[in-house]
């Protein structure tokens, strides 16, 4: 019994079995279905492929391509242009009180129910090639559905066979990509479709579709993120690989019910772009020798702290290719491998069949590395696997989610370390977050007022006629006066007297008082004050990144 369709094209005598391991082959590295790769390849035509997409389906097949092909005006009326040229269905005939209804793919039978609903009718599905679907349905409801449709998304590029959605979802994603976007938002509600694009961090309206393409763009997505179309009501996660504009693009979608529809957020992520470096990333002279100097270390955890999107794996892939060395062993355990280094041994996380950071972890050791990553530390077996790893001459880089560098330590303990282990191990905690960079073409200097200077942890008595800049807005920026994003870094190194206080379990704030008083401990804020003192950001962005500081006076010193 054949029950997948590449076992079904090998029995109709259509492929053979090295022709479908070159398609599956093909599948895999293009993101595409088996039966699209089938055919690009040349080894099966589209008609060949639904035929046995049906039988394995357990569909009938019907073929749209034959020359004379009728279907009655009163048939056409049962569905409405718009809703058929939508959602990519075409009525054929009506036998014993059920419309049969032609769509393309086995996963469009969900349509049936809503379709039944609507019309009132009895609906059953067969299978047709999309390509002769396409064009019967043009046959038979005109261009005017589909120049709407058109009409709405705006000119765009691509096969003119192509689905409006398809060429859709296309321009969403190379607009995102124009724009320098780092997630895309889709959100109905109101009888809209609003997108909205994340640049920089911040949010900004990118366009608004009408309500009725909602469905057929989520389902596309979906479809491509390899999501389940039919299920509405639960949260589901995904991934999306795809070229664009000769550009390797990973996506990760997430989908959550809403009680307007679906919402769903893509984060993209450029496989093609170049790795940003230490400098770039907003570490100076000084930040850059004290970094060095602790990845330098022959072993021990280095943790790199903050909210999502905050860039830590980018800091950690900085750190790694600072130590990509042909005499140095580097192997990685990431969700997902954002970006894949030459020399570093990098491991995918798959949760499904049981592939989890402390599994590749435990693996890892017995690889003989002088350097491990561990993508993220969530859970005490995690943890004590790289806490072990630390304390027998590995040097581990991770990172943990809290709001600053002290509470790594503590965090560690929440997990079920013990606290002598935490004090041992851990060499230095960095915590970090992203602030908008002005933009250099149109910023301007002014003169700051002594409260603005203190909010920020500055002495105006000793800030005399500093100059500071503000966003103005141009052309190349957009308007926003910012463009692009820089770092902002507070570092924590462990001393004599820090790793007592986390050896006796003291509170957070026992520890963070001790660092800052100590000076092994410098924070945001101050990091902060140095770069807005630069000119690359402003007091504004500083303290919408930071907590409130300025009862803490920074003993920052700028000359």
């Amino acid at each position: 019994m054949t029950n997948t369709l590449g076992d079904q094209l090998i029995a109709n005598g259509v492929i053979s079995d090295a022709q479908l391991k070159e398609a599956h082959a093909m599948a895999r590295n293009g993101d595409i279905g088996l039966g699209v790769s089938l055919v690009k390849l040349g080894h099966a035509d589209e008609t060949e492929v639904a035929r046995a997409e049906a039988k394995v389906a357990g569909l009938p097949f019907v073929d749209l391509s034959k020359a004379g092909l009728r279907i009655s005006d009163e048939i056409l009326a049962m569905v409405p242009a718009e809703l058929a040229q939508d959602q990519g269905l075409l009525p054929v005939v009506e036998r014993g009180g059920k419309l049969v209804i032609a769509i393309d793919d086995p996963f469009k039978r969900m349509i049936a129910d809503q379709l039944s609903f609507s019309t009132g009718l009895e609906i059953a599905c067969a299978l047709a090639a999309p390509g002769s679907l396409r064009r019967a349905i043009r046959k038979f409801y005109g261009e005017s559905a589909e120049a709407t449709v058109a009409s709405s998304i705006g000119a765009m590029d691509g096969d003119a066979d192509d689905a409006p959605i398809v060429r859709l979802v296309t321009r969403t994603f190379q607009d995102a990509l124009k724009e320098r976007a780092s997630d895309i938002h889709i959100e109905p509600g109101h009888g809209r479709v609003r997108v909205r694009f994340r640049v920089d961090g911040m949010l900004r309206d990118a366009g608004e579709h009408p309500d009725h393409l909602h469905a057929p763009l989520i389902s596309r997505l979906k479809i491509m993120a390899r999501m389940d179309i039919s299920e509405k009501r639960k949260p589901q996660d995904g991934r999306i690989s795809l070229t664009i504009d000769g550009r390797e693009i990973d996506v990760r979608a997430s989908i959550l019910p809403s009680s307007d529809g679906e919402t769903m957020v893509m984060r993209l992520l450029d496989r093609t772009a170049s790795l940003i470096g230490l400098r770039e990333l907003g570490f100076d002279d000084e930040d850059h020798t004290w970094f060095k100097r602790v990845i330098s270390r022959p072993h021990g955890i280095c943790l790199v702290t903050g909210p999502t999107g905050s860039g830590k794996t980018t800091t950690l892939y900085a750190a790694l290719s600072e130590l990509n060395r042909p005499d140095v062993k580097i192997i990685t355990a990431e969700d997902p491998v954002e970006y894949h280094l030459a020399g570093i041994n990098q491991v995918q996380v798959n949760s499904r069949i049981g592939v989890t950071f402390a599994r590749i972890l435990k693996a890892m050791l017995r690889c003989a590395p002088n350097v491990i990553l561990v993508g993220e530390i969530r859970d005490l077996e995690t943890a004590d696997i790289a806490i072990q790893a630390a304390l027998t001459g590995h040097l581990v880089f991770s990172t943990v989610h809290t709001n600053d560098a002290p509470s790594a330590l503590t965090r560690l303990q929440d997990l079920g370390v013990k606290p002598f282990l935490v004090s041992a191990a851990v060499q230095a905690v960095i915590a970090q977050r992203l602030v908008r960079r002005l933009c250099p073409d149109c910023c301007e200097e002014y003169e700051p007022h002594a409260e603005e200077l203190r909010t920020i942890g500055l002495d105006p008595a000793h800030m005399s006629g500093q100059m500071f800049k503000r966003a103005k807005g141009c052309r190349n920026c957009e308007g926003n006066g910012y463009r692009g994003r820089v770092a902002l870094f507070e570092l924590l190194e462990m001393d004599a007297e820090l790793r007592d206080l986390c050896f006796r379990g003291e509170s957070l704030d026992v520890i963070r008082k001790a660092a800052l008083a100590s000076g092994r401990m410098r924070p945001l804020v101050t990091d902060g004050a140095r770069k807005v003192v630069r000119g690359l950001t402003t007091v504004h962005e500083v303290l919408r990144v930071c907590r409130d500081e300025s009862s803490k006076k920074s003993a920052l010193q700028i000359n």
